[in-house]
């Protein structure tokens, strides 16, 4: 039991994490506070981000393997592929606002160049759309949780 309670609370701090840093970067992403220091900060918060979704899906396989429900009761409950589907849809859409925030570090880092309003508008609704998504994927696991 020691172990399942390790991994999931491990599994929880990566939720927690994510949650941050994605909000941070909802937070920080608007035109009218665009500067230079605020696009290197985004990129530093999108890789962070990155690495708390790895880190978040890497110790759900953790715990689909060596948790105590196993593989096999995980896989059989639909929830569970609910959940999944969530996970992996934020995920492919977080990789729009990566790449422009990526593009526009490299901007600036070249000519100075900041990102233009509607580039701005357009990778902030990716994010916002992302940050709804991960709530509904909290709900679906409190419902799996209580057996439904």
């Amino acid at each position: 039991m020691t172990l399942e309670a390790l991994l999931a609370s491990l599994h929880l701090l990566a939720i927690l994490t994510l949650v941050v840093f994605l909000s941070s970067e909802a937070a920080l992403c608007r035109s009218e506070w665009m500067n230079a220091a605020v696009v290197r900060r985004l990129a530093r918060l999108d890789m962070i981000y990155g690495i708390t979704a790895l880190v978040l899906l890497l110790t759900g396989i953790a715990r689909l393997v060596w948790g105590v429900k196993g593989l096999t009761w995980y896989v059989s409950q639909p929830l569970f592929h609910l959940k999944m589907l969530l996970f992996f849809v934020a995920a492919l859409m977080s990789l729009r606002p990566t790449l422009a925030i990526r593009r526009w570090l490299k901007a600036l880092n070249t000519d100075g160049a900041l990102p233009s309003e509607e580039a701005v508008r357009k990778v902030r609704v990716w994010i916002m759309v992302q940050a709804h998504i991960i709530p509904v994927i909290a709900v679906v696991a409190a419902y799996w949780a209580r057996g439904m």
